[in-house]
């Protein structure tokens, strides 16, 4: 399982909701099947519906 917080762990050097996207689109495409957000991204900018396109960028890849 893909956890959100696991991300921001591994990757101090993201800066951005679009870099923690980019992120997530390798992620899935290597093949990772569940994705669990359990923290809110820190980035300035983190939109309010930061949930949905996260899920949606994770499905939409795989």
């Amino acid at each position: 399982m893909l956890w959100l917080s696991e991300i921001l762990m591994q990757n101090h050097e993201l800066e951005s909701f679009e870099g923690l996207i980019k992120v997530i689109e390798t992620k899935a495409r290597a093949g990772e099947r569940f994705f669990s957000m359990d923290v809110r991204p820190p980035f300035h900018d983190t939109p309010e519906n930061w949930e949905e396109k996260l899920e949606a960028i994770f499905t939409s890849t795989t």
